[in-house]
């Protein structure tokens, strides 16, 4: 079990109250009732100076779970209504992206430091996301009963609230039934002596809670939470709690008729409830309560049978098993909602990728077909290219020849042009002679 646990003041409404605050990873929990192993993040606060608190919301440190940010908040005068209310939150929720989700099973309880068992609890499961950081339970404990004297939920002005967090979806084994039996602050059985001092104390001469930092006289062992106990067994705690049990019930505790009925009423409000709804509202503690009024009840008219006793308190652990059946049914429902969800989502998904790719499918014909064509063009090109180098070759080559001709030409110029000054001056002499001859024939004319 990894335990992470500090201690510091909180400055609430101008005054310093003392926050103890403690992480654990529970290792190898088992709960009976699921029949699953696994681990499970504990996170205990303890808030002392409670009933000075002015401030509507108290909000705790983050701690994390499998890598997620957590935290949880407490409305110590309710938040809309006159109960505790007790939520889980997201704490990095304004720094996710866009269509974050995040599944947590956790529940809550607020201890009763006289009897663990008669703790209020309660358990839920919830997918957080954008439209909601925060899930929780605006009603969890009506504020006059936390306030009660005659029960435990305040301690010396104390107030000690405990939050379980599991998220994997596969299974949810978070419950009442593990909440109360995972104590693993564990104190020693003297300490235990001394809840039950403070127990008797409070239920007959107190009806005001003591402040922390103002203790009735007692040994420094009794500041309960304020040591650092030495590890009981398991068998040391079963021995204990054994034993406590069986001399609280062989007091004879004498019940009136007034909490006789107020025991039947809260029975008969928790049978009104759908069975999920009773397991939700962590009610079980204060009817197992009620089952134990109304089974040791004792009145001349209206004497219960030892049969109806047995069958009553037989009766409490039914509601119990009961609403963990219901619970675990409803879970394994809404698991399979959650897989049709994701099974319609990924259909969706294979629907627009079938679509898509008929589509990249009908392009790429598309563009085979322009490759084609271009293929055409550039083979008709290539010969067009072939033609001219051809034309060009065939031009080189005559060119090749005139020039050759001209280079002859050009030594053989000046012989040329010496006879052509030869042929000029023979021309001259024949036309000469040729003007003589024509003279003379003309000059004969006259006598022929």
């Amino acid at each position: 079990m990894e335990v992470y646990s500090k201690s510091k003041p909180m400055d609430i409404n101008g005054q310093r109250t003392k926050v103890t605050w403690k992480i654990e990873v529970l290792s190898d929990v088992h709960s009976k009732s699921m029949d699953v192993n696994g681990q499970v993040t504990k996170v205990t606060w303890r808030i002392e100076n409670f009933s000075t608190i002015q401030d509507e919301e108290l909000c705790s440190e983050n701690f994390t779970v499998d890598g997620n940010k957590w935290r949880f908040l407490i409305f110590p005068k309710g938040s809309t209504v006159d109960h505790l209310s007790i939520y889980l939150g997201v704490a990095d929720s304004s720094t996710l992206p866009a269509g974050w989700s995040r599944y947590a099973h956790f529940g809550f309880a607020v201890i009763d430091q006289f009897d663990r068992e008669l703790s209020i609890t309660g358990v839920t499961t919830h997918v957080f996301n954008v439209n909601g950081a925060d899930w929780g339970f605006p009603s969890f404990l009506p504020l006059t009963e936390l306030r009660n004297p005659k029960s435990g939920y305040l301690v010396n002005d104390a107030c000690l609230v405990e939050a379980y967090v599991f998220t994997d979806r596969t299974i949810g084994f978070i419950s009442h039934e593990l909440i109360v039996k995972t104590d693993s602050d564990k104190l020693k059985t003297k300490e235990c002596d001394c809840v039950k001092a403070a127990m008797d104390n409070q239920r007959t001469t107190s009806t005001k809670a003591v402040e922390i930092t103002n203790p009735s006289p007692t040994p420094p062992y009794c500041q309960i939470m304020a040591i650092e106990p030495e590890e009981p067994t398991e068998e040391d705690m079963n021995t204990f709690f054994t034993s406590l049990e069986s001399k609280l019930w062989s007091s004879n505790t004498n019940f009136s008729r007034e909490e006789a009925k107020e025991a039947l009423a809260k029975v008969e409000k928790a049978l009104n409830m759908t069975p999920v709804n009773f397991y939700d509202s962590g009610k079980l503690s204060p009817l197992k309560h009620a089952f134990k009024i109304l089974a040791s009840f004792d009145c001349s008219s209206s004497t219960l049978t030892i049969e109806q006793k047995k069958e009553l308190l037989a009766m409490e652990e039914s509601l119990k098993e009961l609403a963990d059946r219901a619970a675990k049914a409803l879970q394994n429902k809404n698991i399979l909602t959650e897989k049709e969800s994701i099974k319609l989502t990924i259909t969706h998904k294979l629907d627009r990728n079938v679509i898509r790719y008929k589509e990249v499918e009908s392009e790429v014909k598309q563009v085979e077909k322009r490759l084609a064509a271009l293929h055409v063009q550039v083979e008709e090109a290539q010969k067009e290219r072939e033609n001219m180098l051809a034309e060009g070759k065939e031009i080189f080559k005559s060119s090749k020849e005139m020039k050759m001709e001209l280079e002859a030409l050009e030594m053989q110029w000046a012989e040329y042009e010496a006879m052509a000054k030869v042929a000029e001056e023979e021309e001259s002499i024949v036309l000469a002679e040729w003007g003589r001859i024509k003279d003379f024939i003309s000059s004969i004319k006259g006598k022929i």
